[in-house]
């Protein structure tokens, strides 16, 4: 992949928030990119700067245009589909084709069929559609299986070697393409006060972000999109055992499915070049 062209770093008031966004400019229609929980849009930057320039590629950011408790429930995902549907609206986009990974697939799902963000076709790659039953849980924090982990994940790092060495010791990253994982270091990670290193993301932000994933139960509206969709499961994904994204693509009308080989529920940092060819010809065939 080549090193290709930076994005510019902007921001857009929503009303009553401030999104920051990363700006690929293209001369054709624009792609949306929606990043992981936890994640920052830097990790779309391998797959983006190749889609430019002929795609206008825009990547918002979603962690902390707000203050949340995820001891209160955290940051519902159905609020945060209404920005992303607003921030499209406020940036005049014209059905832009919307790829999202993991929370960033359901956000965009919701901001389509919920509220009506016009699509010219979906991506979505591992999205969270929990069990029907499981959104209607009342579970606290330290009972949800990934919000309870995540406010406890390590968040401080003495400087970057010392970072690789953290992650590099932790299946999640084992199988990452490099530059990915320098990706995450360089701005999934930023200057700690004391000095040192910490999450962009804070663990509490991310486990308000997860625990806002049971608020709304999105099964109900996957009749209602209107576009042509896209959804990529890992055949390594652990997400396998409770998610049933086959039953999910019988439900979506205009939907394909496809199994990306050898890859666990992180397939765009895990193949960034399949990823990227993927994007290219499901947009090139809208």
């Amino acid at each position: 992949m080549s090193q290709g062209s930076m994005p510019k770093l902007l921001t857009q008031d929503i009303g009553d928030a401030d999104l920051s966004y990363l700006l690929y400019e293209g001369d054709g229609p624009v792609i949306m990119l929606m990043h992981a929980t936890g994640f920052t849009p830097w990790m779309w930057h391998p797959i983006a700067r190749e889609l430019a320039p002929r795609w206008r590629v825009i990547a918002p950011y979603f962690c902390d245009h707000r203050e949340t408790d995820p001891e209160k429930g955290g940051l519902s995902w159905l609020t945060v589909a209404e920005d992303l549907a607003r921030f499209c609206a406020l940036l005049d986009l014209d059905r832009p084709a919307l790829v999202g990974h993991s929370m960033g697939a359901t956000i965009i799902t919701l901001a389509h069929a919920k509220f009506g963000l016009k699509a010219r076709g979906l991506i979505l790659i591992e999205p969270i559609f929990f069990p029907k039953d499981f959104y209607t849980l009342q579970i606290k924090l330290e009972q949800h299986p990934l919000a309870s982990k995540s406010i406890r994940r390590k968040d401080h790092w003495s400087n970057r070697e010392e970072a690789r060495t953290y992650l590099l010791s932790k299946s999640l990253f084992k199988d990452w393409d490099p530059e990915m994982l320098d990706l995450y270091i360089d701005h999934g990670m930023k200057e700690a006060a004391g000095g040192g290193l910490q999450l962009t993301c804070s663990p509490r932000r991310e486990a308000s972000l997860f625990m806002g994933s049971m608020e709304y139960d999105p099964w109900p509206l996957l009749p209602q999109v209107a576009c042509p969709t896209l959804i990529l499961e890992g055949e390594k994904s652990q997400n396998r055992g409770f998610i049933d994204l086959k039953m999910a693509t019988s439900i979506i009308p205009q939907s394909a499915y496809r199994m990306v080989g050898n890859a666990g529920h992180l397939i765009p940092m895990e193949n960034p070049q399949l990823t990227l060819n993927i994007i290219e010809e499901f947009c090139g065939s809208l």
